[in-house]
């Protein structure tokens, strides 16, 4: 196990660089300068100054999960022209918060979205939705990520709980995460983006067919055909 290192540089005799490791205590600068020297990496986030990495990933508790969440909400970004996905993108929120959630959901900034793209390609600020696949990382999605969402302003969190063959969904209200209610059907609809409905289900048997068809009644509500109807009009309207 690594120490807990400091902001000061040091320097390995292959790049210059220090590479990363679990526990270090790391600024959002010196974070990125080491993520950037190790090309390899694919996954590292900064929570709270400390930096946390995940293990390999396994397929039968993270990777197919991965894969029919990230369909569900492509199919979604396929019905609703103007929305911003995210895989595995990185979020600056400040300078000792650095995630990298599975998958986000954004409202570009003419639409009211709160968060935007830097000139170098990241997000910066809150994004209106982020996704996790818990699998071995429950304790870490669910407490330390989850306040950190909450703090920043992320106003839904999804977390879905692999061995619990479990779903969170978090709605923030007045600064608080409260659960969202399930309609008589059990169906998820989010609050802040219309027709994004969700079996959870068909999540959990990989039932793409039934998964997608709650999305296409979704997206067949006056609600949704109002949103998108917005998101052309605010993508049209001048600077």
């Amino acid at each position: 196990m690594s120490l807990l290192h400091t902001d000061q540089p040091s320097h390995d005799v292959t790049r210059g660089v220090a590479p990363l490791e679990t526990g270090d205590r790391l600024s959002r600068a010196e974070f990125e300068r080491r993520y950037d020297a190790m090309p390899d990496l694919k996954k590292a986030e900064l929570i709270g100054g400390v930096v946390y990495m995940p293990s390999p990933v396994r397929q039968r508790d993270h990777g197919r999960q991965h894969v029919i969440l990230s369909s569900w909400l492509g199919y979604y970004v396929s019905k609703t022209p103007g929305v911003d996905p995210g895989d595995n993108s990185t979020i600056r929120l400040d300078d000792q918060n650095e995630p990298q959630p599975d998958l986000l959901l954004r409202l570009p900034e003419s639409a009211g979205g709160r968060s935007r793209i830097s000139t170098d390609g990241y997000v910066e600020g809150p994004v209106e939705l982020v996704a996790e696949v818990a699998s071995s990382s429950v304790s870490l999605d669910l407490h330390l990520k989850r306040d950190m969402y909450r703090v920043h302003g992320i106003r839904e969190y999804l977390v879905w709980r692999v061995k619990d063959a479990a779903l969170d969904w978090f709605v923030l209200r007045g600064g608080s995460y409260e659960a969202l209610k399930s309609d008589e059907q059990g169906i998820l609809k989010s609050e802040i983006f219309p027709g994004l409905w969700l079996d959870p289900g068909a999540l959990f048997e990989f039932d793409l067919p039934r998964l997608f068809k709650i999305l296409e009644s979704g997206a067949g509500t006056p609600e949704h055909a109002a949103f998108v109807d917005r998101l052309k009009k605010s993508s049209n309207s001048p600077a």
